[in-house]
């Protein structure tokens, strides 16, 4: 099968040329996929594709038009993709349905201590040579009541991580999980008593209607006041602009994001000589309560080797003709 990769990065192509073992002709490209560079598709079966890829209507139209068949994303979500467009121009797609849950969910946990005991500030001193105490003072996290929203493979992997500290843990979740929840020592309750009773909110969740701008004002104003956030998971779940706004009236006290609403322009790229326009980005990223990392929860050794397994594994599928099929975000 022929195929090209878009947005490949130096950390990934050597693995994922040992994952294909010359099983499939496929170009490499550092280039991000637009309505612009869909050229490069032309006379391929198929374009493996990352988050940051445009893979809206017109662009999908472009691929069919140059004769792509299929579409692998090298991520869980699939909120960049018209799977509608896809599906009614016979374009198949499959995405990685769980790479490295364990990955995102430490990454989660690193963002939280590093907030809870100011870690980032410490280390900003030090390099001044200051050992000074007195703006460091931290808190802990055993004593505290976390909620993650979303029950799904890194969720849980959250919880369990948590039940080593000590945390109450409380997760909501639309469907039925108690069973699960008993097991990692959490408790389920309902979107608005996570809202209100926890100190911590950390997301992992997928990206779709439902859960666009889940965390906007109305939900804010039903947190405890001093409430830390943490998104590793899509940045559109904030609504940025509220989100800001809270933590600037101090409604929120910090926050831990690995994502941002509108990360597509910036993220996965240099920009260290090129000044970016986003002043929202800028605001977030100058503020001394939030720790924001370049969307790299899921970035380790083990999740890549996961990652191009199965890309290679879904290019196997199609050759041989076997029924690949989308698996649902979780």
């Amino acid at each position: 099968m022929k195929a090209v990769a878009y947005s490949i990065k130096t950390c990934e192509k050597e693995i994922l040329i040992k994952a294909n073992k010359k099983k499939h002709d496929i170009t490499l490209i550092s280039n991000r996929l637009t309505i612009d560079t869909a050229s490069y598709s032309a006379g391929k079966d198929a374009v493996i594709v990352f988050s940051s890829d445009d893979l809206s209507a017109p662009v999908i139209q472009k691929l069919k038009e140059l004769g792509v068949k299929y579409i692998s994303i090298r991520s869980t979500g699939t909120d960049n993709i018209d799977l509608a467009e896809a599906s009614r121009l016979g374009i198949k797609v499959a995405n990685i349905p769980a790479y490295s849950p364990q990955s995102i969910a430490e990454h989660a946990i690193t963002l939280i201590l590093s907030l809870s005991r100011n870690i980032i500030p410490a280390h900003q001193q030090m390099l001044e040579y200051d050992f000074s105490l007195d703006n460091l003072v931290g808190t802990t996290i055993g004593n505290k009541t976390i909620g993650i929203i979303g029950c799904g493979e890194s969720g849980r992997s959250l919880a369990r991580i948590l039940r080593g500290f000590g945390s109450r843990v409380i997760v909501f979740e639309p469907q039925d999980v108690k069973q699960q929840c008993d097991e990692l020592g959490a408790e389920q309750v309902s979107y608005n008593e996570l809202l209100s009773q926890s100190d911590i909110i950390s997301l992992h969740l997928p990206l779709n209607d439902q859960t666009r701008h889940m965390i906007n004002s109305e939900s804010i104003s039903k947190m405890k006041d001093g409430v830390m956030l943490i998104n590793v998971s899509r940045g559109a779940l904030f609504n940025s602009e509220d989100v800001l706004t809270a933590l600037q009236n101090d409604k929120i006290s910090k926050i831990g994001m690995d994502v941002y609403e509108f990360e597509h322009e910036y993220f996965f790229f240099d920009h260290s000589h090129k000044p970016i326009s986003d002043l929202m980005l800028k605001a977030f990223i100058q503020n001394s309560r939030v720790l924001i990392t370049p969307h790299q929860a899921f970035l380790t050794k083990e999740a890549l080797q996961v990652i191009a397994e199965k890309t290679i594994e879904n290019l196997d599928n199609w050759k041989e003709d076997k029924n690949t099929e989308m698996l649902a975000s979780a």
